[in-house]
């Protein structure tokens, strides 16, 4: 009897080092840092590795050092031309200081969360529409060095901020939709002028080259030939060139012109008919003493 108290006495003391034990050594990975206090007195900041503490008498609290990726929520913003937007981002930020984001703040993470949503409200609020949608990236470094600047006696350094998206009423997506469109017609009005203006150019340049040279206008009129006769026309419309029918044209402007002339002159010689016409038949007709001298008796 006295053998089996002596036994229980044994495992129960076992028992009690193995707890002793099991409490006391904590083992960090490479990642993680250990703030250790002394009968609640920040004493430092161990690990990576094997740690032994004195059980109740010292305390350890584990802190990451790894990138954390927090996920800020829509926000409700009103820029600065009175616009109300949704806006969401992510920030990334990691522990410099173990002991000070354990002691200078409750909880970093709510505190770091809470900091970037109101932080993200005044910034974006400050800004107009067209700064949301164009300067991203003004925006996102005015808010990473914002939060850094308020996080560091926190001991967590921001490295990066990301606006994620950015939600429009659907009056401004349509107007904005119109907008867009309208830009784009314009550009497409301008190029196809420019194209215009381009190719009038061009042709100008080509017409006088092509003067230059007959012959050059020549070939150019056999290759128009060849192409319209590679097509399936039932038709086709052969051009003269102005040199082939140039001197029958002079020909036919000179025979217009002494047409024109015999012309007048016929009408010219009609009239002097006409003038003559009259004259002649006043001189034939007789007078009244030689009609009277023939009936009188002797």
């Amino acid at each position: 009897m006295p053998f089996g108290g002596a036994g229980t006495g044994v495992i129960v003391i076992i028992v009690i080092i193995l707890l002793f034990l099991f409490s006391a050594i904590k083992i960090l990975r490479e990642y993680e840092r250990g703030v250790v206090f002394f009968l609640g007195k920040y004493q430092s900041v161990k690990g990576p590795g094997l740690i032994i503490l004195i059980p109740g008498i010292q305390k350890m609290v584990r802190v990451s050092l790894r990138l954390i990726t927090l996920d800020v929520p829509p926000q409700e913003v009103i820029t600065r031309d009175n616009v109300s937007v949704k806006v969401n981002a992510v920030v990334y930020f990691r522990v410099m200081t173990p002991d000070k984001a354990i002691i200078q703040v409750e909880n970093f993470l709510y505190a770091t969360s809470q900091l970037a949503q109101t932080t993200l409200r005044s910034v974006c609020g400050q800004a107009e529409l067209d700064e949301l949608l164009i300067s991203r990236e003004n925006l996102n470094k005015q808010i990473q060095e914002i939060l850094d600047r308020q996080t560091d006696p926190w001991g967590v350094k921001v490295s990066v901020v990301e606006l994620k998206g950015i939600d429009l009423p659907e009056e401004m997506k349509r107007a904005m939709a119109k907008q867009a469109e309208a830009e784009r017609e314009k550009r497409a009005k301008i190029i196809h002028a420019e194209g215009e203006a381009a190719a009038a150019a061009a042709i100008a340049r080509a017409a006088e080259e092509l003067g230059k040279s007959p012959i050059s206008l020549q070939l150019r009129y056999l290759q128009t030939l060849t192409e319209v006769s590679a097509e399936k026309n039932s038709t086709t419309i052969f051009p003269l060139p102005i040199d082939l029918i140039s001197p029958f044209m002079d020909v036919m402007k000179k025979g217009s012109e002494l047409l024109d002339r015999s012309l007048s002159a016929t009408e010219s010689v009609d009239g002097l008919l006409e003038e003559i016409k009259p004259s002649k038949e006043e001189s034939q007709e007789p007078g009244p003493s030689d009609g009277n001298s023939g009936d009188e008796p002797l």
